[in-house]
C-alpha cells in the first residue's frame, strides 16, 4: 500500500439514480451519490457557486532555471507543496507533468512513492497541498484551491518546459473528487485525468473539453464504496462521450504500487 485515508470528510451524500448523476441547473453540473448526509431533498445538497473554477496558467517558455530533485514550492505559507524534477530533465525537450492532489487530512508529502516514478519516467511531477485540511469544494466551495493550483501551475511553467499533449491533473479519494471538479471545467488545459478511488463528481459550468479518463477503487473499500464508481461515475462519464479506464483491485480505500505503475503508463501511452 502506498496511500491510505486516515481522515476523511463526512460529507458524503445520498444516492441518486444515473440519470440526475451528471446535472444540469443553474448553470451547474453535478453529481452527489454518497450515503451519509443528512439532506435527502430530491436534488442532493447545495453547493455555493464557484468564485472560481477556470484556471488561467498555461505551458510556455520558461524564465527561470528550476532545482533538479524534490523542493518546496515556497508560495504558500504553511501549506505549500512541493515540485519533483527528474535528472533527465532539459529545457529544449517538453516534459510530462503529472498534478498530484491528496486525500482529506493530507498534503503534498503523501505522495512519497511519485518522485521515484518520475524520475524513471523523465515526468515532472506537481504535488500542491490544499488550503485547509481538504479541497475547498468540501468546505463551502471551489475558489481558494483553484486560486493556489493556479499559482502552483504557473511557478511550474516559469521554470519547467511542459508537453502540452502530457499534462495530467490526478488524485486519491477527495482528490480524486476534486480531480473532476476542476479537471472537467478545464479540459482544455488537462490533457488527462486521473482519479483513484473517487467518491462523487460535482463539476461546474463551464464543462470544456473531453480528457481521457482513468479511474480505479479498490473492491473491499470501507470508505468510498466501490459500487459508486463501478455503478454511476464510470457508466455516466462514458455515456456523456468520456473516453474511460477503469480498474478495479482486490483491497480497501488505498493506492497500490501497481495501479500507480498502471495510470502512468496509461498516461504516458507505455505498451
Amino acid at each position: 500500500m502506498e496511500i491510505s485515508a486516515p481522515l476523511l470528510t463526512a460529507r458524503l451524500w445520498r444516492g441518486m439514480s444515473r440519470r440526475h448523476f451528471l446535472w444540469t441547473s443553474a448553470g451547474a453540473l453535478a453529481a452527489w451519490m454518497l450515503p451519509g448526509c443528512s439532506d435527502s431533498s430530491p436534488s442532493g445538497p447545495t453547493f455555493q457557486p464557484p468564485t472560481r473554477n477556470r484556471l488561467t496558467a498555461r505551458p510556455g517558455a520558461p524564465t527561470e532555471t528550476p532545482t533538479v530533485g524534490l523542493t518546496p514550492l515556497g508560495i504558500g505559507g504553511e501549506r505549500d507543496g512541493f515540485l519533483y524534477v527528474p535528472e533527465s530533465y532539459s529545457p529544449e525537450t517538453p516534459a510530462p507533468l503529472f498534478i498530484a492532489l491528496h486525500g482529506a487530512g493530507g498534503s503534498g508529502s503523501s505522495w512519497v512513492s511519485y518522485p521515484e516514478r518520475a524520475e524513471a519516467r523523465g515526468m515532472i511531477l506537481l504535488t500542491p497541498d490544499s488550503r485547509a485540511s481538504t479541497w475547498d469544494l468540501l468546505l463551502g466551495g471551489l475558489g481558494p484551491d483553484v486560486d493556489f493550483l493556479d499559482l502552483a501551475l504557473q511557478h511550474t511553467f516559469e521554470r519547467c518546459r511542459i508537453d502540452p499533449t502530457r499534462l495530467a491533473l490526478g488524485g486519491f479519494s477527495d482528490g480524486a473528487s476534486y480531480t473532476f471538479s476542476v479537471g472537467l471545467s478545464n479540459g482544455d488545459l488537462f490533457s488527462h485525468l486521473v482519479a483513484y478511488s473517487p467518491g462523487f463528481v460535482a463539476a461546474f459550468d463551464p464543462i470544456v473539453g473531453q480528457p481521457p479518463v482513468y479511474v480505479s477503487h479498490g473492491t473491499n473499500d470501507p470508505i468510498l464504496p466501490v459500487s459508486t464508481t463501478r455503478d454511476l461515475i464510470v457508466p455516466t462519464l462514458s455515456d456523456a462521450g468520456y473516453d474511460v479506464t477503469y480498474e478495479e483491485f482486490g483491497g480497501g480505500h488505498e493506492l497500490p504500487s501497481a495501479i500507480s505503475e498502471s495510470a502512468l503508463d496509461w498516461f504516458l501511452d507505455v505498451a
